[in-house]
């Protein structure tokens, strides 16, 4: 046999990288030590001060990887939320008067009091929410610094955002954020709501309430004057008064699409200025020239690192048919070597579900997929107990027709769908009633281009998935909502152009 035809036949037989490199070494756990400086028991910020709230009624606050309780948290009632805009409202004239450089110094002081607690907030967040501490670490609070920086940097500046038109501010803002990133949300609804010269009133999740109410303590140390920010918290009944109040002059929400179509039919003919960040079902695709094991850990992270707890998780991934099979079996060696288990160990990959509801959710259309014929992969470990947590998890063979394919999971599972052109790429990743974000993988800038335009989603990432900045706008189609978040363009969303 010629010496090239031995080269080639050795290179078929090669064995797969998992029949190489088996498991990974075990680490030692790495638990982070910063004291979150957490109370026993949390009031509502409004009009400059923690108050208790009129009912005297709280709800407790769960470790999600303990199952234990964390905190009290005031259960802001209708009178808490009109005491709030009521706040609000009385400090929105001299706000939006405040010269723009002066706005921009009490942005600058929060940013530099975050970066000032950053560990805290991080094991805060960790603790409150059950994501692993390298994610709070490393991305949710560095980022939420990143937005109130660059909105500081804007504020004296709008009349350069809005070249021949005068911004004002639409006054009192209500705004409603998730459990996913209830740091990183809160600035990304306060930063330019203050940029553009409006007060707000703010009701984080639920589950997650606690760096909100801990960023009300740094408000207060950075001197934001009373009723500028106002936080309540509680559960729908809460989130329904702040949306549906006449005082409000605009709604920002982030949720799901469920609760964003009953907030457009509450808000409908009054008046309102609305924008809704909702669900995703985000396709990441795959071509036959992408660099596979580039992609496959930008794959890991749009899905595993996260838990799949974000909107623009990439929870569908589409591969070309003749890559198929190696991205498959990649996959499964990447995914057999993450770590689940505590989210405050600095090794962890995957950490906790942030509720128990959240969990019987992502159980039920796990179920699912495999009553569908779809083929699931599960690495075998151990999951911690007690807490709320979920093995990493891959579906094969899954049709467009498939429920995990359709409905949005939030939580650590994978589809894979398959491909053959570019033309059917496109349509099963349009063939969804979401249209938040997408990612492409491929060696032709040409094709980067065409499918950044045929993807009818609001951000496509090239190479790469999950990477933010203040300065490129977010935002959906469809029923992943309407409006941006961040940029110019998310500016916008914040004033009334005259």
């Amino acid at each position: 046999m010629p010496v090239a035809s031995q080269k080639k036949t050795a290179a078929r037989r090669r064995p797969e990288p998992e029949l190489i490199f088996g498991d990974l070494w075990a680490f030692d756990p790495a638990p982070e030590s910063a004291d979150p400086k957490l109370q026993s028991r949390y009031q509502l910020f409004i009009g400059g001060k923690f108050v208790a709230p009129k009912s005297r009624r709280y709800f407790e606050s769960i470790n999600p990887a303990t199952e234990k309780p964390l905190a009290e948290i005031a259960l802001a009632s209708a009178k808490d939320v009109d005491a709030a805009y009521a706040a609000a409202t009385k400090a929105a004239p001299a706000w939006s008067a405040l010269p723009g450089a002066e706005r921009g110094k009490y942005l600058y002081r929060l940013a530099r009091l975050l970066q000032d607690r950053a560990r805290e907030f991080a094991v805060a967040e960790t603790l409150d929410g059950g994501k692993p501490i390298k994610e709070s670490r490393d991305f949710d609070v560095p980022m939420a610094a990143a937005h109130f920086f660059y909105h500081a940097g804007w504020a004296d500046k709008l009349a350069y955002a809005f070249p021949g038109a005068t911004p004002v501010p639409h006054g009192v803002v209500g705004q409603v954020i998730p459990w996913n990133f209830p740091l990183l949300m809160l600035a990304w609804k306060i930063a330019p709501a203050l940029a553009t010269g409006n007060t707000v009133v703010l009701k984080p999740a639920e589950t997650t309430s606690i760096t909100a109410l801990k960023f009300a303590e740094i408000v207060m140390e950075a001197g934001v004057p009373a009723g500028v920010i106002n936080i309540v918290t509680g559960a729908g009944e809460t989130g329904a008064a702040v949306v549906n109040h006449p005082q409000a002059a605009k709604v920002a929400f982030t949720g799901s699409t469920d609760v964003g179509k009953h907030i457009m039919r509450s808000t409908a003919g009054t008046g309102k200025k609305l924008t809704l960040e909702l669900g995703g079902k985000a396709a990441n695709i795959v071509f036959d020239d992408a660099p596979i094991d580039q992609a496959v850990e930008g794959i890991v992270n749009g899905i595993f690192f996260n838990q799949g707890h974000v909107c623009c998780a990439g929870s569908r991934l589409l591969v070309q048919e003749s890559v198929a099979a190696k991205v498959l079996t990649r996959l499964r060696l990447r995914v057999k070597n993450l770590r689940v288990g505590d989210p405050m160990d600095k090794n962890t990959d995957i950490g906790a579900i942030n509720s128990k509801a959240q969990l019987d959710k992502i159980t039920e259309l796990v179920a699912a997929g495999v009553d569908e014929g779809a083929e699931i992969y599960q690495p075998e470990c151990t999951l911690p107990s007690p807490g709320w947590f979920f093995k990493p998890t891959l579906f094969s063979g899954v049709e467009q027709s498939h429920r995990i394919a359709r409905e949005e999971i939030f939580g650590p599972v994978l589809s894979i769908l398959t491909f053959r052109t570019t033309e059917e790429a496109i349509e099963k990743a349009n063939n969804s009633a979401y249209g938040l974000s997408a990612g492409v993988w491929t060696d032709k800038g040409s094709r980067i281009l065409k499918m950044s335009t045929a993807l009818k989603a609001g951000v496509v990432w090239a190479n790469t998935y999950n990477k933010f900045d203040p300065a490129s706008p977010f935002g959906g189609y469809k029923e992943s909502g309407f409006g941006r978040e961040g940029g110019k363009q998310g500016l916008a969303d914040y004033v009334k152009l005259t």
